[in-house]
């Protein structure tokens, strides 16, 4: 299967493109993790794994977690 792109928007409307992003928040829906900081840090953790590049800074990390956190909760409003 291939893994899909998402853009993701940031607070101050740039944006980055990131591949596996779906199959990461279905997963994360079927494990039952609720819309939090703590799964948009796991979120981080499962796009590096999929050779995602984010950035190590922890201002660019908080970005990354306050977007990817607002995709995931759309994600799970849309899957219930």
């Amino acid at each position: 299967m291939a893994v899909g792109r998402r853009m993701l928007i940031f607070t101050d409307n740039t944006k980055a493109s990131v591949k596996g992003l779906d199959e990461i928040m279905a997963e994360l829906y079927d494990e039952g993790c609720r819309p939090t900081y703590e799964t948009a840090e796991e979120i981080i953790k499962r796009l590096e794994e999929k050779k995602n590049f984010i950035p190590s800074s922890e201002s660019a990390r908080r970005e990354y977690a306050i977007a990817l956190l607002r995709e995931y909760r759309a994600f799970s409003l849309v899957t219930e």
